[in-house]
């Protein structure tokens, strides 16, 4: 089973979408603005792949943090914002068979699919 996460109307979420759409890979969407994502499963994407990776420090959600919010970060503090605020999660995450991939690469894409 294949799962991508992220935002509907992401420009980075169109493109990784388009690309799966035109290689033949099926997958399931999960929009987390709408539903949310679990604590477990974004401490399991943190423990997989970094919780700097998965935050989006360039987004403007993140960029209109007071201050003391940005400075100081730590893997927990970091999962809360990201809870609090999905749009503050870097996009795409792509779960596929025990695989994860954030952000979006083509390279990385056809690695993994091609």
């Amino acid at each position: 089973m294949i799962t991508l996460y992220g935002i509907k109307n992401c420009d980075t979420m169109k493109k990784a979408r388009a690309w799966l759409d035109d290689h033949g890979v099926a997958y399931a969407f999960h929009d987390y603005k709408a539903a949310g994502i679990d604590r477990e499963r974004l401490a399991g994407w943190a423990a997989t792949a970094g919780w700097e990776t998965l935050l989006n420090r360039a987004g403007t959600t993140f960029r209109k943090l007071p201050e003391a919010d940005r400075q100081g970060l730590d893997e927990a503090r970091a999962i809360e914002l990201m809870i609090a605020q999905p749009s503050m999660i870097k996009r795409p995450v792509l779960e596929a068979e025990g695989r994860l991939l954030v952000g979006f690469k083509p390279g990385e894409y056809e690695a993994a699919f091609g």
